[in-house]
């Protein structure tokens, strides 16, 4: 794999389809991607920052509430954006199984991301390190020590060795930072239905096939009412300095 330019820089998959059932109950009729916040949706800011990192196309994957995010967004409401749109259906398919079902719009490699999350790192150089692994997949991690989530990924400086959300050890000082990218062929191979992330990252891991990324810039989130609250701060805090823009 050969670096590109912007201009062609790796599209994105944002995973938007979750219940938001710790939001509740102002998730109960509109959808985390919706929420607003420091005036605006909370998409919008997500967009924003890709667009800013010069990714042009972005796959968003909705299940619960979807249809409102397509209303409100259509197929690029931020201008130099194409959005394009795969729901889940009648049955929620999980993380993984829903970027199955989007391979038809993901021809080539791409990025990740969750839709509730607002990650200001360099995605230039997360695609350059992806693309010079020569491996099929890329995870980011971040020095969490416990601060931000409760850390998850026993990292070496070089190497995953542990990626568990459930079964947390002591040397688990780091966490996944949110921020993935693929080759189609990783999912290809699933069979049809529900399946996690969680669980093709643990695949991956196994085979020595997971590359890996260390970002020095703490994430975001709106998962939570905390998150919700510190996120909104730090956007505010963006839009009075937009020299600190990433």
């Amino acid at each position: 794999m050969q670096m590109n330019d912007d201009a062609d820089r790796m599209p994105a998959v944002i995973l938007a389809g979750g219940l938001a059932t710790r939001m509740r109950p102002v998730t109960a009729h509109t959808p985390k991607a919706l929420l607003e916040i420091a005036g605006q949706p909370f998409l919008w800011h997500q967009l924003q920052l890709l667009k800013r990192h010069g990714i042009r196309r972005v796959v968003l994957l909705v299940g619960y509430l979807g249809e409102a995010i397509e209303n409100r967004f259509g197929n690029g409401s931020v201008p130099g954006l194409q959005i394009e749109y795969c729901h889940d259906g009648p049955t929620l398919l999980g993380t993984a199984g829903a970027i199955r079902q989007a391979l038809p719009l993901l021809p080539g490699p791409f990025f990740m991301l969750h839709g509730d999350s607002y990650l200001p790192c360099d995605y230039g150089a997360i695609e350059a390190a992806f693309r010079r692994s020569g491996l099929p997949a890329l995870m980011t991690v971040y020095r969490n020590e416990g601060r931000y989530d409760v850390s998850n990924v026993e990292y070496d400086g070089g190497r995953i060795l542990a990626y568990d959300k459930l079964h947390r050890t002591i040397a688990m000082n780091y966490i996944d930072y949110g921020l993935g990218a693929f080759l189609p062929s990783v999912f290809s191979s699933l069979p049809p239905g529900a399946c996690d992330l969680e669980t093709v990252y643990k695949g991956l891991i196994a085979e020595r096939k997971l590359a890996s990324y260390e970002v020095e810039e703490r994430f975001y989130e709106i998962g939570s009412p905390e998150g919700f609250r510190e996120t909104e701060e730090f956007l505010q805090r963006q839009s009075r300095n937009p020299s600190d823009l990433r």
